[in-house]
């Protein structure tokens, strides 16, 4: 299993975290006892949940340019048509994700083109799944234009956990289908804007694999 670079200065501290903790623990309390294997299991459990938390899983991608692939693993937790006020100020069809602490964190771009806009907003850590995350909380939103085009709007939020967004998006960059976009750290949210009269090909609650289900065709 692969780990993403993103996580390695996180485990490297959380290890050393665990090592002076038994140290402390056994200095103390040299003689061992059920409280020691007890310590001993949380903290084992601890690292390989933030081992598990950072994983980076290959996944092979045949492009499609007429598709749109998920851009995380997660759950469907809202397909509707609003507005998006912050590059189009039109009405878009808005498909959200919700990724747990359980899912991979890592983003994939989820059509080929080219980067036209791409901002980073500071904000607050309100719970991924607050009707008002998508506006509040700390947030990158990412333009793409494939060569058709069609302009998407990809936009990762942070949640009450995350509170960490990395995104390797740069404004003209040109991007394919699949590539890494980002990680966000911790439970979170990932949203997409389609033009309307998409087919969406997924429904509410449906669970979706990150660079491997495909969401609409545009």
């Amino acid at each position: 299993m692969k780990i993403h670079r993103e996580g390695i200065p996180i485990i490297i501290i959380t290890i050393l975290m665990i090592t002076g903790i038994v140290l402390i623990i056994n200095y103390y309390h040299p003689t061992q006892g059920a409280i020691h294997y007890v310590c001993y299991l949380a903290l084992t459990s601890l690292l390989v949940f933030i081992i598990r938390f950072f994983r980076n899983p290959n996944r092979p991608l045949t492009i499609d340019q007429s598709t749109v692939i998920s851009p995380a693993d997660g759950k469907i937790v809202e397909i509707a048509e609003t507005d998006e006020p912050e590059f189009f100020g039109d009405k878009r069809l808005k498909i959200s994700i919700f990724m747990s602490p359980n899912n991979v964190h890592k983003n994939w771009y989820p059509i080929s083109g080219t980067v036209r806009f791409f901002k980073h907003h500071p904000g607050k850590f309100l719970v991924a799944w607050h009707p008002k995350s998508s506006d509040l909380n700390e947030r990158t939103t990412i333009v793409l234009e494939n060569n058709r085009e069609a302009k998407i709007l990809v936009r990762q939020i942070a949640g009450a956990v995350a509170q960490r967004i990395k995104c390797y998006a740069e404004n003209t960059k040109t991007v394919n289908q699949g590539d890494e976009l980002g990680f966000i750290k911790f439970g979170s949210r990932v949203d997409l804007f389609l033009p309307l009269g998409t087919e969406i090909l997924v429904t509410q609650n449906q669970k979706v694999k990150g660079c491997q289900t495909v969401i609409a065709k545009l």
